[in-house]
């Protein structure tokens, strides 16, 4: 009986031995890193602060002047597009307004009772009305798709400006992880879920 509370004796006490030498070898590695600055726990963070107006201050800028919301948001590839949305649906405005007035003037000459007009020979009266009918409702199309290019501007920056200001750091973090088990060299699966204060 002595010998075997001799034995579990000896046996906790190596053990306890052995959980304290790991210990202190973990202790002394992390000191050495933390002395070599590769890893520094409990530090502040020096982010920006978050600022609640961002957004609407954002929106604004891009209601005054589009593009100019990105280019407080320092997303100056974005301005090039809305340009390019805002050119192509004025320009598609402008050809169908101008070609809509070429083709009311030759119907209106052609009510007077002219025969001089551009389009005399190849396009009838009712041609050109039904052109009249297409081109003012492309050019009305063409005036929707710019207001909409217009306010896609302002959504647009006030929603990147939002979502800059998302959290996405490392004290927010939910990842799978794989760990061996020192005790039965077996394989642990597991999920790990961060939230530091």
């Amino acid at each position: 009986m002595k010998s075997r509370i001799f034995i579990l004796v000896a046996f906790c006490f190596c053990f306890q031995f052995s959980a304290l030498a790991q210990e202190k070898k973990e202790n002394k590695a992390e000191k050495q890193k933390l002395e070599e600055g590769l890893i520094i726990e409990g530090e502040l963070d020096t982010k920006d602060a978050i600022d609640p107006l961002s957004p609407a201050r954002a929106a604004f800028y891009s209601a005054v002047l589009p593009g100019l919301g990105h280019i407080h948001l320092k997303q100056y590839w974005k301005v090039p597009v809305i340009y390019a949305g805002l050119g192509a649906g004025t320009y598609f405005y402008i050809n169908n307004h101008n070609d809509y007035k070429r083709y009311r003037e030759a119907y209106k000459r052609r009510l007077a009772g002219f025969q001089d007009d551009e389009f005399y020979g190849s396009v009838t009266d009712k041609g050109l009305e039904e052109a009249q009918k297409t081109l003012k409702r492309n050019k009305e199309l063409s005036l929707l798709v710019t207001a909409g290019v217009y306010v896609l501007n302002i959504v647009w920056a006030n929603v990147d400006a939002h979502l800059l200001q998302f959290n996405v750091d490392e004290n927010l973090t939910f990842m799978p992880h794989y760990k061996l088990n020192e005790f039965d060299n077996s394989g642990d699966v597991g999920l790990t879920v961060n939230f530091k204060f």
